[in-house]
């Protein structure tokens, strides 16, 4: 299980999200921490602001400026927060980065039932476990957690974002 101060890491991720809520993107956020859980880098989603790039999640985003940074030997001790479990293509992106360690708040199930079938947000239901567990290394994983408080991130966006 986490320690508090994990906890206050994935609430971090919580705060990226929020942010680019209030900047007009969709609310999802992720920061990465090293071994000793000090914040090397955060990212909101930058659909909008990256033109509408489907692909720009919060965690494929922060996985590719990681990847860009470090080698895969050191983001194996690192950890991503984020507020909500990885899509399919995050998911993805995590492993061919190298990042070690994945800690959620929302799962990938719970959003789909509150996002609904929202063109800007078609949520691929396939849980991160099943994508991570398919490849050649270990990448941990642990959530949901503080799924509440996750969820609230949510709240109203997607019926006044169409």
């Amino acid at each position: 299980m986490l320690n508090e101060a994990e906890f206050d890491l994935l609430r971090e991720a919580f705060a990226e999200a929020l942010k680019a809520r209030e900047g007009g993107d969709h609310p999802f956020g992720a920061v990465l921490a090293d071994s000793d859980g000090r914040i090397m880098m955060r990212q909101g989603n930058g659909y909008r602001a990256e033109g509408q790039d489907m692909t720009a999640h919060a965690e494929r985003v922060l996985a590719t400026r990681a990847s860009k940074a470090h080698r895969p030997e050191f983001l194996a001790t690192c950890t991503m927060y984020v507020s909500a479990e990885p899509c399919a293509m995050c998911a993805g992106a995590i492993y061919w980065a190298g990042i070690g360690r994945v800690v959620y708040g929302q799962s990938e199930a719970a959003l789909k039932r509150q996002t609904g079938a929202h063109e800007e947000n078609p949520t691929l239901d396939l849980p991160c476990r099943v994508v991570f567990a398919s490849g050649q290394r270990n990448v941990e994983v642990i959530g949901p957690l503080l799924e509440d408080e996750a969820a609230a991130l949510q709240e109203g966006f997607w019926k006044d974002s169409a």
